[in-house]
C-alpha cells in the first residue's frame, strides 16, 4: 500500500512538474513578446540570412508559423544560428525555445538528448555530390575516396556505415563548420561532399562558384525525417509546434491557401469551420486564439506553398515533392484530424 502511495504521488509530481514546464514556456514566450528560435547558420533553402540579416528557408517558415500561431504575427521571432554541436544544448539550456534546423528525429535524440520532435517538415536522406569531371555515376564507385563530412551529425555515422556494409574504404575529412566543410571541398581537399541530398542541393546552388560542375549521385544511403523540436516536458508547448506544422498540411489538403483562406470562411463542411476557427474548440484546446490556424495559412502558407517558395521546382534547389507530397497524392504528408 505504501509504496503504491508513494509512486502514485512520485507520478503525480512528474505530471505536475510537466504541465507546469509547458506553460512556463508559452507564458514566457508571452512576456518576452517573440519566440526566439534556433536555425542553421547557412543553408539555401532551409536557413539562410541575406547580407542585410533577413532570414528565410523552409525552417525558417515554422518558426513564424508558430509565431503567427501565437502572436498573429509573423515578425514575432528572432534567429538563433547555430552550428550542429551548438543545437541541443541551445535547445536543452533554454537558450531558444524551438529548434528548426534541418535536424533528423531520432531514437536516441528523443530520449537521451531529451527531445520531443514535432511532425516531419521534410523527409530527406543521405547522399553524396562529387565534382562532374571526376566522371563518377553511382556512389558504389567511390571505393578509396576521400570524404568531407561535418562532425556531430548522423551523416558522419551513416558515412561510415555505408563504407563498411559495402566493403569499402575511404578517408574521412572531418570538420565542425558546415561552412568550412563546404570551403574544403570546393577547395578540392576531398573527392565527396556529403549529408543530406536537400542540403546538397542548397549547397549546390547557393556556394559553389559553378553549380552545374557538380553532380548529386542517384544513392540514397539513409532516411532522415527532419523536423522541428523543442525541450522533454514542455507538454503545451509540444503541443502547439506540433500542430502548427499539421496546420500547414491540413490546410493543403483541404486547398487553402494565404490567398484564398478567406473564401473558406463561409464553407459549410464542419471539418474545415473546426480548422478556421468557425466552429470553436480547436484554439482553447491548445492555448490559442480560435483563428490560430487561419492566421497561420494567411501569412505564412500551406505547407505546399512553404516547400514551393524555398525548395522547390522553382527555386535554385530545383527539388521535387517527392515523399513530401501530401499523401492523397503518394507521399507521406498527413496530418491528424483537426477535431
Amino acid at each position: 500500500m505504501k509504496s503504491g502511495f508513494l509512486a502514485a504521488a512520485a507520478a503525480a509530481v512528474v505530471v505536475s512538474a510537466s504541465a507546469v514546464a509547458g506553460a512556463a514556456t508559452l507564458d514566457t514566450v508571452k512576456q518576452r513578446g517573440f519566440v526566439q528560435c534556433g536555425v542553421n547558420a547557412g543553408l539555401p533553402g532551409f536557413g539562410n540570412p541575406d547580407s542585410a540579416g533577413n532570414w528565410t528557408g523552409l525552417d525558417v517558415d515554422y518558426c513564424r508559423a508558430v509565431a503567427v500561431a501565437i502572436f498573429n504575427d509573423p515578425n514575432k521571432v528572432k534567429f538563433t544560428p547555430l552550428s550542429a554541436q551548438q543545437r541541443f544544448p541551445a535547445i536543452q539550456s533554454g537558450e531558444v525555445d524551438l529548434l528548426s534546423r534541418n535536424t533528423t528525429a531520432t531514437l536516441t535524440r528523443d530520449t537521451s538528448v531529451g527531445l520531443n520532435f514535432a511532425p516531419v517538415t521534410y523527409y530527406d536522406g543521405q547522399g553524396f555530390m562529387v565534382p562532374k569531371k571526376l566522371g563518377v555515376k553511382s556512389a558504389k564507385e567511390l571505393n578509396g575516396a576521400t570524404v568531407c563530412v561535418q562532425s556531430g551529425t548522423t551523416t558522419e555515422l551513416n558515412l561510415a556505415d555505408y563504407f563498411r556494409a559495402n566493403n569499402m574504404t575511404y578517408n574521412p575529412v572531418v570538420i565542425e563548420s558546415n561552412d568550412e566543410v563546404n570551403a574544403a571541398y570546393f577547395a578540392g581537399r576531398c573527392d565527396v561532399l556529403t549529408t543530406d541530398v536537400s542540403g546538397l542541393a542548397g549547397t549546390r546552388a547557393g556556394v559553389a562558384p559553378v553549380p552545374d560542375d557538380h553532380v548529386i549521385l542517384p544513392e540514397v544511403i539513409s532516411k532522415e525525417p527532419l523536423a522541428p523540436a523543442v525541450r522533454h516536458g514542455d507538454d503545451q508547448w509540444f503541443d502547439i509546434v506540433r500542430w502548427t506544422v499539421y496546420a500547414t498540411i491540413q490546410a493543403e489538403e483541404f486547398g487553402i491557401t494565404s490567398k484564398n483562406a478567406d473564401e473558406f470562411n463561409s464553407s459549410k463542411n464542419p471539418d474545415i469551420q473546426r480548422f478556421l476557427g468557425a466552429s470553436p474548440g480547436m484554439g482553447k484546446a491548445l492555448g490559442l486564439d480560435e483563428k490560430w490556424a487561419y492566421n497561420i495559412v494567411k501569412k505564412v502558407g500551406n505547407y505546399g506553398e512553404i516547400f514551393d517558395r524555398n525548395v522547390g521546382p522553382g527555386t535554385p534547389l530545383k527539388l521535387e515533392r517527392g515523399l513530401n507530397a501530401l499523401w492523397t497524392k503518394g507521399g507521406l504528408m498527413y496530418a491528424q484530424p483537426f477535431r
